[in-house]
């Protein structure tokens, strides 16, 4: 089909060897990390808390060497700290409304 219009110089690999672009990119996944933590802080901690840090951490390149996108590291830290905090609640050791009254 080279003959018809189909040339191959644009694209010279073909799409099996090539990754997929199916998937959201790091930096996509950086932001929904950062929604997500900030998010837990105020509803569902144990649950948001968590998926930010699957967000950042896809969102770094599933690795700690290189350099890392600032959303990635944020989705990261907050989530661990979201995860923490919503486990410190769920345990008893503190609830939502202390020193408020």
């Amino acid at each position: 089909m080279a003959s018809f219009g189909h040339g191959t110089r644009r694209h010279p690999r073909s799409r099996g060897r090539t990754w997929s672009r199916t998937g959201p990119d790091r930096a996509t996944l950086g932001i929904i990390g950062v929604i997500c933590a900030v998010a837990g802080f105020f509803a569902l901690g144990i649950i948001l808390g968590p998926v930010a840090i699957v967000c950042g951490w896809l969102a770094m390149g599933r690795t700690w060497a290189g350099s890392r996108p600032m959303t990635a590291v944020v989705a990261l830290v907050l989530g661990a700290i979201d995860t923490l905090l919503a486990i410190i609640w769920l345990s008893g050791a503190a609830t939502p409304g202390v020193g408020m009254f």
